[in-house]
């Protein structure tokens, strides 16, 4: 795949990003680089290979999946002007 001027500044639009003509010759061959260097690593046989979530053996942290309010009912609540057992009371509004 290569990127001619066009989509670098089609992209750059899409992106909201201001690219002068100079800029946008330049970026052509910067992103061709960089597209051709993902078609290189696309050559790589990774059949077999393990997904990893570092590059080192190690343990995930995991936590117990538990349900619980946070314990941060009262503060959530505390500059409130008016609360009853932890829940706002806001006025009633009939239209």
């Amino acid at each position: 795949m290569s990127v001619d001027v066009k989509t670098v500044k089609r992209v750059a639009r899409l992106a909201r990003i201001a690219v002068s003509e100079e800029d946008a010759e330049r970026m052509t061959g910067e992103l061709n680089a960089i597209l051709g260097f993902v078609e290189q690593l696309n050559e790589v046989d990774v059949s077999g290979v393990e997904p990893m979530t570092s590059v080192i053996p190690m343990e995930m942290k995991k936590r117990q999946d538990l349900v619980t309010d946070g314990s941060k009912a009262a503060d959530i609540v505390a500059n409130a002007p008016a609360t009853e057992e932890n829940f706002f009371l806001v006025p009633k509004v009939v239209e």
